[in-house]
């Protein structure tokens, strides 16, 4: 690389300068206030680790975006991470060993070896929370709950949510008994909504059953959609039916508790479908073809850190939200200018005006007002009768 090209980023990869850095730092902390306040504990954790332990169980839909790097120390391969999600679950399985539901929250940069969507960055500030240890409808519930109350932190507007369960196909396809092969094709063929090989690849399965996979292409759309689906579905396996409720359940209340929120269902949708055992739910707005925030349920997903647990979260990309909201930019509060030297009643005075919360530029050397006034010092310190006081920044 030329001298004159060692300035540029991956694509990509991108810097964060002020004043966005402040306004996406304001936003990280009021929403680890707010997870805060639904019971949500924080964890940290590492940038890199195992390449075994990190792409282990939902880990392994990651292996395409991680980094691979060797460890010197150790001579295994370790990765940088692309998903907090698998880390946190290690945590709650193997690390906290904690009996009853557990609540974790996270924000943390991650990497992607290649971008999720074209002009996407591949280094978003992953923000999310997860929920373990809790089985029921309530427990989906509280998790779009607090992913909608996210968004509505940021004020994003126009929010639209879709929700759809991962169940209904995995018990139509248990139930058809297809193969492995035959199962990846019509995955492959309901998320391009393509019916001819859908019904090209059912031709072999029990009628009744191959009407039922078939209908899942055109079960999208309102809450009427799950009205049809009760209709088209009927004598599906106990499992299709309590998805069923569980989604009516789920709407009824977040219709309720975010009114006017626009519901989309999609029971075709199988996004993450090796990762998700369950429900699943993303928040999209006009303008943008990937959802700004999705998660669903993954059960059973610290079995392989030795605890199976239900559970159930979200994630988003902070950067994204704080690009989307309206909030108003944060005010670059004024600071106060201190001259260069160094005697100890100023150098006591700054930094008592410091742990009162203000900020304070100490000139250097050669600085003068000009300088003052570029760097944003709309008071200065002098030296009155003995003292130090602040006064206006003089013209």
């Amino acid at each position: 690389m030329s001298r004159v090209d060692r300035w540029l980023l991956p694509d990509g990869i991108e810097e964060v300068l002020p004043p966005e850095a402040a306004q996406i730092e304001h936003a990280r902390r009021q929403l680890l206030d707010l997870f805060t306040s639904w019971g949500y504990e924080l964890v940290i954790t590492p940038h890199i680790e195992f390449l075994d332990s990190l792409l282990t169980g939902a880990g392994q839909d990651l292996e395409l975006q991680t980094f691979k790097v060797t460890d010197p120390l150790s001579g295994r391969l370790m990765g940088l991470r692309a998903d907090i999600t698998p880390q946190v679950t290690r945590i709650d399985a193997h690390t906290l060993r904690r009996e009853g539901p557990s609540r974790l929250c996270y924000v943390g940069s991650v990497l992607h070896s290649r971008p999720r969507a074209l002009s996407t960055s591949r280094s978003p500030i992953q923000l999310g929370a997860e929920l373990y240890g809790d089985a029921s409808c309530a427990s989906d519930l509280e998790v779009i709950g607090l992913m909608l109350a996210t968004l509505q932190a940021m004020q994003v507007p126009n929010v639209h949510l879709e929700l759809g369960h991962v169940g209904i196909y995995r018990a139509l396809v248990q139930a058809a008994g297809l193969s492995g092969e035959v199962e990846l094709q019509l995955f492959d063929a309901l998320q391009r909504k393509d019916g001819d090989a859908v019904k090209a690849l059912t031709q072999s399965v029990e009628p009744k059953l191959a009407a039922m996979l078939q209908a899942l292409v055109g079960l999208c759309g309102g809450i009427d959609v799950l009205d049809k689906a009760t209709e088209q579905l009927a004598g599906a396996p106990a499992a299709v039916q309590s998805a069923l409720a569980a989604l009516r359940e789920v709407a009824s209340l977040l219709a309720e508790r975010f009114v006017g929120l626009p519901l989309y269902f999609d029971l075709g949708e199988l996004r993450g479908y090796h990762y998700h055992t369950g429900m699943v739910f993303g928040a999209y707005v006009p303008g943008c073809g990937q959802a700004i925030a999705q998660g669903g349920r993954y059960d059973n997903i610290g079995a392989d850190f030795g605890r199976a647990r239900p559970a159930t979260g979200f994630s988003t990309d902070l950067k994204t939200l704080v690009n989307l909201g309206q909030l108003p930019q944060v005010a670059e509060a004024g600071a106060v200018w201190a001259p260069a030297e160094q005697a100890q009643a100023l150098w006591q005075a700054v930094m008592a005006l410091r742990a009162d919360g203000a900020r304070v530029i100490q000139a250097l050397p050669g600085q003068n007002l000009g300088d003052a006034r570029a760097a944003g010092c709309d008071r200065q310190l002098i030296e009155q009768a003995g003292r130090w006081q602040v006064v206006p920044l003089a013209n």
